[in-house]
């Protein structure tokens, strides 16, 4: 019997990721708040669509949410209509949407109450890397749990590894987007600084990748900061708030993230250029925007 699944949410990531599912032969039903989405993918391919998360998620075995933030989470999970209200008992929800940790742990508790198995299992990789069917999941959870979904989510991820308890994902991608921040804000002052110097930013890279100043963000990003091209992958919008959600938890656990608290200014910066939904390596733009006026 072909596994069934839902899945709610279809943004850049949640789209090719479901098609991804139905290219692998699952029975797949989706549902999206702007349901012209979901007819649009249904049609491309040849999948079904629902009009509720709770009628998408009615005859799931799994149920993917892959959505904006903790109140979308909720609007979709535990709130009326959503999946938990349509899904069957021994049923597994998997949510890829970046949150709190809090959020992970309450959707978790609300699915135990109704007999169904939860992981939290941000992603990483970008819009790319959910088209190319490449992305990376941290996932929090139980493990027999994790070994039943992880080859369904084999069908667009390289790479998954479970982290530990509900919330351990989420952890985990807070981790991820402090590097990042961090990352991108060095590699945008190198080049602003290759610049000033008048320097040739292709032969600079092209020599100090291939040492250990080399990144994914520098392979795949510094052409695009020297043309002042930030139409690629994740925006401004969204760092900060998953900059923000990492902050909130530092709070609470004590630690000290001084660089991220002054690159999420920086982003703010960007905002205040009408960044908002530029990529994150428009931090290069806020560095050389006097330069250009």
């Amino acid at each position: 019997m072909s596994i069934k699944v839902a899945f709610i949410g279809l943004g850049v990531m949640g789209f090719p990721m479901a098609g991804h599912l139905k290219k692998a032969g699952y029975d797949v039903t989706v549902f999206n708040r702007t349901s012209a989405k979901a007819e649009q993918w249904a049609h491309q391919y040849q999948g079904l669509f629902a009009l509720t998360p709770a009628q998408a998620a009615k005859e799931a075995d799994i149920v993917f949410v892959c959505v904006g933030n903790d109140d979308d989470l909720r609007a979709v999970t535990i709130e009326h209509d959503g999946v938990l209200a349509g899904m069957k008992q021994g049923a597994i929800l998997v949510d890829h949407t970046t949150t709190s940790a809090d959020v992970a742990k309450e959707v978790a508790t609300a699915a135990k109450k109704q007999e169904i198995e939860f992981l939290d299992a941000p992603v990483s990789g970008g819009q790319a890397g959910a088209e190319n069917g490449v992305l990376t999941i941290m996932v929090g959870g139980d493990e027999a749990v994790f070994n039943k979904v992880q080859p369904i989510m084999a069908s667009y991820a390289r790479f998954s590894q479970l982290l530990g308890p509900v919330g351990s994902g989420q952890l985990c991608k807070m981790v991820n987007q402090i590097c990042i921040a961090g990352v991108v804000q060095g590699l945008a002052e190198g080049l602003h600084f290759a610049r000033s110097a008048g320097l040739d930013g292709e032969k600079v890279i092209e020599t100090i990748s291939k040492g250990a100043a080399g990144s994914w963000q520098m392979e795949n990003r510094y052409k695009t900061m020297w043309a002042g091209d930030y139409n690629f992958g994740f925006a401004v919008d969204w760092m900060r708030k998953d900059l923000g959600i990492a902050l909130d938890e530092a709070r609470k656990n004590g630690s000290t993230l001084a660089l991220t608290t002054l690159v999420d200014q920086f982003y703010a910066e960007v905002q205040a250029m009408g960044g908002n939904r530029f990529d994150t390596s428009s931090l290069f733009a806020r560095l050389e925007k006097d330069r250009t006026k």
